[in-house]
């Protein structure tokens, strides 16, 4: 059985060329980057080219970028790093729960948070940002791209307010990372963002390996105590081989974004929306008027449970995801689709379909013949769509 995946919101394959990149610095050139021989000088030229191709992408300064273990880290280095007790902080209702659990423990160390919600499309609208600034509101985190749905936030307004509030801004980009441009100079969309995570499993790259852009006039207290690695700012022996494959496919994102791939990638994307609507009843698409990434779909299949549905596309090869990967096996529906105003019911009845570069029409084809019959099977066995079919 020839496997068909679609879940690359969890997680992207390491390219090929990520890997070639990446091998001589596990087996030949093994220095630490803070040794002074030749070998340490190996890898720390290693370190810095990968810095240069990260801040490239990003249009930064290389100093700016800190590299980490991933968005998990970046996201508390962030958080952690500028709030203390009596902080204010602004974020939304449909982070990540590395932000949201951030913010959890924040609180209980004496930073207020306020936790604004999102429209019907999971978007945060900015006079609801506008009205939740206090004087002492220190930062504001909100995502780029949302990791259910795809949906695209407003972020260049939302970081102008947080400005005009005199409060720093960060930006979780772990989803926007690799689908669209991430232009932090003065003229680019983020041009306020005052912070901002990448992972680099989201990009084709190794597991294990991030980074957090900091504006250099922001300062930045470590979570981590110990080497002046990172400028101070992340102690630790830097991994020489992921932060090599982290550079390597952040140079591969910032080739194909010039490309029309993002545009063939979009056309995937609503072909297999536009199967799927034609050929099956009473399902629709979350966040469909909001601006999206294109590899991105969140579905809802009324009267199938997620977990059944996906379990029966796993028997027939296909790989999609219920939500987020990091709540798999939580019993609890989405905490994004719930604060998009979906039923609990509704909410436990999606999927998320997330294609990438790699995805063919083929691939496509073969999930629109798979799909109907897997929620006919599973409808067939559930109470409610039988009374619905036998009462129109």
């Amino acid at each position: 059985m020839q496997r068909i995946y679609l879940d690359n919101n969890a997680t992207t394959p390491l390219l090929p060329e990520v890997f070639e990149a990446m091998r001589p610095f596990y087996l030949e050139h093994y220095g630490n980057a803070s040794s002074i021989h030749q070998q340490g000088q190996q890898a720390r030229a290693a370190v810095d080219h990968a810095r240069e191709s990260i801040a490239r992408m990003l249009h930064c300064r290389a100093a700016e970028v800190v590299f980490t273990s991933g968005g998990t880290e970046s996201d508390n280095l962030a958080l952690f790093g500028v709030l203390a007790p009596g902080d204010h902080m602004i974020t939304s209702t449909i982070e990540h729960h590395a932000i949201l659990h951030a913010a959890h423990s924040l609180e209980s160390r004496g930073v207020e948070v306020t936790y604004v919600p999102v429209n019907a499309q999971g978007i945060v609208e900015p006079e609801t940002l506008l009205a939740a600034l206090k004087p002492n509101t220190r930062l504001v985190s909100i995502m780029y791209a949302n990791n259910e749905t795809g949906a695209i936030q407003p972020i260049d307004a939302l970081a102008a307010i947080a400005h005009a509030g005199d409060a720093l801004f960060h930006t979780d980009a772990v989803q926007a990372g690799g689908k669209l441009p991430l232009d932090v100079s003065p003229h680019g969309i983020l041009k306020h963002a005052d912070m901002l995570t990448l992972s680099g499993h989201k990009i084709f790259a190794p597991k294990g390996t991030g980074i957090l852009y900091v504006r250099r006039n922001v300062r930045l207290s470590p979570m981590f105590h110990g080497g002046s690695h990172e400028r101070q700012r992340r102690a630790g022996t830097e991994n020489v081989p992921g932060i090599v494959g982290l550079g390597k496919a952040a140079e591969l994102c910032t080739e194909w974004l010039k490309t029309d791939g993002p545009a063939k990638l979009a056309a995937l994307r609503d072909r297999l929306e536009q199967g799927i609507l034609s050929q099956i009843d009473e399902t629709g698409v979350n966040s469909a008027g909001a601006p999206r990434v294109a590899n991105t779909t969140s579905i809802y299949f009324d009267h199938v449970e997620a977990e059944a549905l996906l379990i029966a596309l796993d028997l027939k090869g296909l790989s999609v995801s219920g939500g987020s990967a990091c709540q798999s096996g939580a019993s609890e529906p989405s905490h994004v689709l719930t604060a998009m105003g979906l039923s609990a019911t509704r909410a436990r009845a999606t999927l998320r379909f997330s294609l990438s570069k790699l995805t063919t029409a083929a691939e496509i084809d073969e999930v629109l013949k798979i799909l109907p019959a897997a929620v006919a099977h599973l409808r067939a066995l559930s109470p409610t769509y039988k009374k619905t079919t036998v009462s129109v």
